[in-house]
């Protein structure tokens, strides 16, 4: 079993956290969920963002609360981010979802992405949702496996104007 589990973002974690993002960017990659692409270098005012997110307050229009939390092992190194939107807009019922979650990329491959999400969906039906909707591109594959391994029903595919295709899943909770 991995020892890992989620922790609120904190300021303790301040350095680890910083390090997952640097190998995030420095490998090129789409930063996945879209909460990790937020600039930590005024770290303090990107962790009152995320509280304000989760308290609905200061959103964007057209925004739903949503809840942040890291996945860490027992040596508080952050393996993995989560972001639980705790509703859906028209828009996010399209081709976001509840959940959107990212494993570092020199830690994928060793189960922590089934892992995050099954912690993830706990989570999500402490915030009292009851049918998680959960999405992934056609071509991530490892995506597509980890959303069907905590149960994902296949619902229908959704293709963005550039063509891409979208695959949606619900899981019930």
């Amino acid at each position: 079993m991995l020892d890992v589990y989620l922790i609120s973002p904190t300021i303790e974690l301040k350095t680890q956290y910083l390090s997952f993002y640097q190998e995030w960017k420095e490998s090129g990659e789409e930063m996945v969920p879209w909460v990790i692409s937020k600039d930590p270098s005024n770290f303090i005012g990107m962790l009152q963002s995320l509280t304000d997110a989760e308290k609905g307050e200061n959103l964007p229009e057209q925004w739903v609360p949503d809840s942040t939390f890291w996945l860490v092992n027992k040596d508080k190194k952050v393996l993995g981010a989560v972001n639980i939107r705790h509703g859906l807009t028209e828009a996010l019922m399209k081709n976001g979802g509840h959940i959107g979650y990212g494993i570092r990329p020199t830690e994928r491959r060793k189960g922590y992405a089934t892992k995050l999400l099954a912690l993830a969906l706990e989570k999500a039906k402490v915030l009292g949702i009851r049918k998680a909707l959960v999405v992934c591109d056609q071509s991530n594959i490892g995506s597509e496996k980890t959303i069907i391994n905590n149960g994902g029903i296949p619902d229908t595919d959704f293709i963005e104007p550039n063509g891409n295709i979208v695959k949606r899943y619900w899981i019930e909770l």
